[in-house]
């Protein structure tokens, strides 16, 4: 009998993953997370402006608003 909670990963092929997008993303959450921590999160790094709120919840590691 098979159980019926049991779980696997689906198979995910190499090729398909890329793993320097992978480390980007999570690089740049983990800045996004140092810089909450830091208070500096709602603050534009190029011109010291606040992030609108509706920028940071549509692209929550946004760092600067000239960038867009």
């Amino acid at each position: 009998m098979e159980n019926e909670f049991a779980w696997s990963a689906p198979e995910i092929s190499l090729d398909a993953v890329d793993l320097d997008t992978i480390e980007k993303d999570l690089a740049d959450v983990e800045t996004a997370l140092a810089r909450l921590e830091a208070g500096t999160y709602w603050t534009c790094e190029t011109t010291g402006q606040e992030i609108p709120s509706e920028l940071l919840a549509a692209q929550p590691t946004v760092r600067s608003i000239s960038s867009l």
